[in-house]
């Protein structure tokens, strides 16, 4: 009678939260239609900063309490002839307004690209503030997707290049099909040494359920205006014409994507790497699909000698309804574990 009472109390308690958090998501749900309309914001991050911090405690921990205050003496000394220096216009502070920037930017794409919209946002701003001198960074991993998405996102990057302003791509662990798209329009290419790079490729699958639908005598009707409207359908019976149409579609695609890469990256053997194959960040820089092969710390880790590392992110604001459910997830896991932990049924 002790473990029914114990177990009944158990789903008392999960079925009353259950309905609480229903409950919350749907206020929050009903919060979130008013709030379709709303926009994110840029963050902007100081990583020089950021590089200089992580130096100076990793120097600091290092060091013997004599070597840190010898130290300290040696930097107080630089300060003071840092100062004397900058009030004769010839100081550091001068030689940092002169030096050159370089803004770095994330792209981490899904299938439809809809990171896109948060790209568009972040180039326009750098090429408000951008010159001739500075470098824009992106680093840069997407296995790919549709190809109206990620045509959008290299035409997007393509307007750094049309601006003059140098541009590099880094590929820690992979930029294929669509990313490379991306990754092509850049000045220089990097990549890890086991960073997936390539599929110059077209794909398309369409599933057909034309057989068991006519198993279950089930009817399916598609009414077009054009012959070549809809040349697969999932549902009705394909027919020789309309998949010769569709191969059609997908090598014109295909040619489309080799002149893009072409054009950007002349000295590649298109013919040898456009393949749909991909490859290993080595052998890509035998084919010419990268120019150098470096990780994006490394590469920003000795930029921040010689330029002011910028770091720009547009970040969408959460909605009332993404806060309340999270909140609500996280407090669910919390309370379920508490629950089992209490009125656990079997012996451990």
């Amino acid at each position: 009678m002790e473990f029914l009472y114990e177990y009944g109390l158990f789903l008392a308690k999960v079925v009353t939260f259950v309905l609480a958090v229903v409950v919350i998501v749907a206020v929050g749900a009903g919060a979130a239609m008013k709030q379709k309309g709303r926009k994110g914001e840029l963050e902007i991050e100081d990583l020089s900063e950021h590089f200089e911090d992580v130096e100076l405690e990793v120097t600091h921990a290092l060091l013997t309490k004599d070597e840190l205050k010898e130290k300290e003496k040696q930097d107080k000394k630089a300060e003071k002839e840092k100062a004397k220096a900058a009030k004769a216009n010839k100081g550091s502070d001068e030689a940092d307004k002169t030096k050159p920037r370089m803004f770095v930017l994330d792209f981490n794409g899904s299938i439809d690209a809809k990171e896109v919209s948060g790209l568009r946002e972040e180039v326009s701003a750098v090429l408000a503030v951008a010159k001739p001198e500075d470098e824009v960074f992106v680093k840069l991993e997407s296995g790919g997707g549709m190809v109206h998405g990620y045509g959008l996102a290299s035409s997007q990057l393509d307007r750094i290049r049309q601006r003059d302003i140098p541009l590099t791509i880094s590929v820690d662990k992979v930029a294929a099909s669509g990313g490379y798209m991306m990754a092509c329009v850049a000045n220089k290419i990097i990549a890890a040494p086991f960073a997936i790079l390539g599929s110059i490729g077209v794909i398309a699958q369409v599933p057909n359920f034309n057989k068991l639908l006519k198993k279950n005598d089930i009817d399916f009707e598609q009414l077009t205006a054009g012959e070549f409207k809809r040349t697969l359908t999932m549902f009705g019976e394909n027919t020789d014409k309309g998949r010769e149409k569709f191969v059609e579609e997908l090598e014109e695609t295909h040619q489309l994507f080799k002149d893009f890469v072409s054009e950007r990256r002349p000295l590649l053997d298109i013919s040898k790497v456009a393949t749909g194959e991909h490859w290993f960040g080595t052998k890509a820089k035998t084919l010419g699909l990268v120019d150098d092969i470096q990780t994006s710390d490394d590469y920003l880790f000795a930029a921040a000698k010689t330029h002011k590392i910028v770091g720009l992110k547009y970040a969408t604001k959460k909605g009332l309804a993404e806060k309340l459910s999270k909140a609500a997830s996280m407090s669910a896991d919390s309370f379920i574990s508490r629950l089992i932990q209490r009125n656990r049924i079997f012996p451990s």
